[in-house]
């Protein structure tokens, strides 16, 4: 992973820097800031390859970015780019169609060598995440997706999954989760991205693909925020995520792990995590608040998995961990 910090440089010079290593210099753009703002400019940037895709995530102070003609003939980049809005909202604008705004918590799409211009709507400046997919890359040729200009998401039904996508690779790329298959989650995001625009179908082959892959993310993180409900079972998650049980249990067949033992290993991992942070909290009550039913049933699962006592992991302390 590649990350950059203006903090690294003295302030009189943090906007050029900014401007030429991570505007011009990786991502083709160019970037403007009033001369007497610049001492005072913040922005921090992280790059990682995944799944045969770039994941950028940036922070920064405001200031006015634009991708011109000029930009794209020095740094074409044959593209999609899926944008996750973290901050405040943004502006987009100058280019084919109407301006627009996207809100915190919204997804926009475009293809890379297409004109715009855009900045934060809020004094906080920036907060974004972006995919940047090569059209190589996608398993579905369209010439259309060359004519994408930025343009947010407008199917509800889809920020969910593309939410739970955002936040698996964000995990894969901090290294917390190595078992997650990065590829399907770009090809998901990606593919997601052409339903909402119409290039690809949803009830074509690669449409229900990313469906999947979108759906069991979401599932897998409705699990993960209900490990504490002792009836957290198919059925309820299933009607979270608006999919019949039958297709929840589809879903993770093609996984490592059925629902089940998803459920039980985020459950022990959650309590393993508790014994760490609470060293003195009673096993009891972090059997009880990871959602298991007895204190009988968490030691017998706990034992299976581990091969030892919760309190015998607890007596190891840090060192044994």
């Amino acid at each position: 992973m590649y990350r950059w910090c203006t903090d690294e440089v003295e302030p009189h010079d943090r906007f050029d820097f900014w401007r030429e290593v991570r505007a011009k210099g990786l991502f083709g753009v160019t970037a403007e800031l009033e001369r007497e703002r610049r001492a005072d400019f913040f922005g921090e940037f992280s790059l990682r390859q995944l799944g045969g895709a770039g994941l950028v995530e940036l922070k920064a102070s405001h200031y006015t970015v634009e991708r011109s003609m000029a930009d794209i003939a020095h740094a074409p980049g044959d593209s999609i780019c899926v944008y996750q809005q973290l901050g405040s909202g943004g502006w987009f604008g100058g280019m084919r169609g109407s301006d627009f705004a996207i809100a915190n918590g919204s997804f926009a799409t475009s293809h890379t060598d297409l004109p715009y211009r855009t900045a934060p709507l809020g004094a906080g400046g920036f907060h974004l995440r972006i995919l940047k997919v090569p059209l190589s890359g996608l398993a579905t040729q369209d010439k259309r997706m060359r004519e994408l200009a930025p343009r947010t998401f407008d199917d509800p039904s889809l920020a969910p999954l593309l939410g739970a996508c955002f936040a698996d690779l964000g995990e894969a790329a901090a290294g917390d989760d190595g078992a997650v298959d990065t590829a399907s989650l770009v090809q998901a995001l990606a593919h997601l991205a052409l339903i909402e625009r119409g290039i690809v179908r949803r009830s074509s082959r690669l449409g229900q693909a990313a469906l999947r892959t979108a759906r069991l993310s979401q599932a897998r993180r409705l699990i993960v925020r209900h490990l504490q409900n002792p009836d957290l079972a198919p059925a309820m998650v299933a009607d979270l995520l608006g999919v019949s049980v039958r297709h929840l249990h589809m879903l993770f067949e093609s996984a490592a792990k059925s629902f089940s033992q998803t459920v039980t290993d985020e459950r022990l991992n959650l309590s393993r995590r508790l014994m760490r942070e609470a060293p003195d909290r009673l096993i009891a009550d972090i059997a009880t608040s990871c959602g298991f039913d007895s204190l009988a049933t968490y030691y017998r699962v706990f034992n299976a998995a581990y091969g030892m006592a919760p309190g015998d992991f607890r007596a190891q302390g840090p060192e044994g961990r």
